[in-house]
């Protein structure tokens, strides 16, 4: 009895648990740490109030996509190009929706690929070397390699779930260090409440959302919801796996902020100095837990973000042959090589994070308002279309990511 009891509640469990884990393992990625913990080191508790919108950002943006994926039986780029009946309407809109996730996901990227540097440099030092003038970084190419073999056999299931549990073991590592730093509790609730916008943060706020609202995600939850859910009546497990997930994931974001705020350096430059933060538990093993993790997080995002581009890239333009069509492939090429010479470049691996996280930020108003759009077309979601609430929370938020977006360029161009 108990037996057959425990077999129906794990059954239960399984089915209640669909792709919310894997959008929220994108927000613990190596740009996550690494934003995070500049955003900690750099204004302290001050901007954990754009990581509490970005979460709610989040739920209310990724459950549209899931609803959409459940209810229409389609993925978002699918519907974009199969809704915009105008021809010239419709050739500017999967043009804007590729280079939003095409090149957002090239920047992306890079991220990925430097993650996965830094995470070797931590425990292996640096490794470099000189070809016709350039200098290399040797981890740069390991680390595309891998994701290339993992893309190339198509079997990345099983390596995905290994690396993952090194990326929960480092996420648990900076929640503790969050307990054991005693923050104090009227400082944390004030930077979680409160919104400030300190002098020269508005990058590290951009970046901040970028890490969390990850527009690649939007189309990646619509095409898994749909192949996990068949139902309308599934919408509900939906939700709930959704919420649980992202405010799970929204946590442990910001628990590496309240670890780095406790910091005593000057300045972020390599994975060192990010395991720092777990130093309290680790010791002089800091290191090497942070720099498996971090690997582990660049692997797995470098494996995933070209797909999902190439995913986006073959609904909007039609494609057909799925995995195997070698356009498809062509995508996800182009872009892990981009990641990796970029990543190689010379640059800062940490600049380069940096980088990608805004850029993610910049182009998030262009998939959001395409979503938000969709998702009040009758047409499509019928009696599940968008609420007033969740027409007003995402109008609310496209208007957000707009403000900072221009904020910040008309910052670099020295306007205001």
């Amino acid at each position: 009895m108990n037996r057959s009891f425990h077999r129906l509640t794990f059954q239960n469990f399984k089915k209640n648990i669909g792709p919310g884990p894997l959008v929220a393992a994108a927000f613990i990625g190596p740009g996550t740490v690494t934003i995070c913990s500049i955003a900690g080191l750099e204004f302290g508790y001050s901007l954990l109030w754009a990581l509490s919108l970005s979460i709610f950002s989040t739920i209310i943006l990724q459950e549209m996509a899931s609803r959409l994926g459940i209810v229409s039986r389609k993925g978002l780029s699918n519907i974009i190009r199969s809704e915009i009946k105008n021809t010239g309407l419709r050739k500017v809109t999967i043009f804007l929706t590729l280079s939003a996730i095409v090149v957002g996901n090239g920047a992306y990227e890079a991220g990925n690929i430097s993650g996965g540097v830094l995470g070797l440099e931590a425990i292996f030092g640096n490794s470099n070397f000189i070809l016709f003038d350039f200098n290399l970084n040797t981890y740069s190419f390991l680390t595309g390699l891998i994701a290339f073999a993992v893309l190339a056999s198509g079997n990345y299931n099983i390596l995905e779930k290994s690396l993952i549990f090194l990326v929960l073991l480092m996420s648990i590592s900076f929640a503790i260090t969050a307990l054991i730093s005693k923050p104090n509790i009227f400082d944390l609730f004030n930077g979680i409440l409160i919104p400030k916008i300190p002098t020269q943060s508005t990058l590290i706020i951009i970046g901040l959302i970028g890490t969390t609202v990850v527009p690649y995600n939007l189309f990646l939850h619509a095409a898994l919801s749909k192949e996990k859910w068949k139902k309308k009546s599934d919408l509900k497990y939906a939700k709930k796996d959704t919420i649980v997930s992202i405010i799970i994931g929204g946590i442990i974001s910001m628990c590496i902020v309240i670890s780095s705020s406790s910091l005593n350096i000057q300045e972020i430059t390599s994975a060192i100095d990010l395991a720092k933060g777990v130093e309290p538990i680790y010791g002089s093993s800091s290191k090497y837990i942070l720099g498996l993790g971090l690997f582990s997080a660049g692997v797995t995002s470098a494996i995933t973000a070209p797909l999902a581009a190439s995913y986006v890239a073959s609904g909007c333009l039609g494609w057909s042959g799925g995995t195997k069509n070698l356009k498809f492939k062509l995508v996800w090429f182009v872009i892990l090589f981009f990641g990796v010479i970029s990543s190689s470049s010379g640059l800062k691996s940490i600049d380069i994070i940096k980088f990608a996280q805004i850029s993610n930020g910049l182009l998030l108003p262009i998939v959001a308002g395409f979503l938000i759009w969709i998702a009040n077309k009758k047409s499509i979601l019928g009696d599940y279309k968008n609420t007033n609430f969740q027409n007003i929370a995402g109008l609310l938020i496209l208007l957000l990511t707009i403000f900072l977006g221009s904020r910040s360029i008309f910052n670099t161009l020295n306007l205001i």
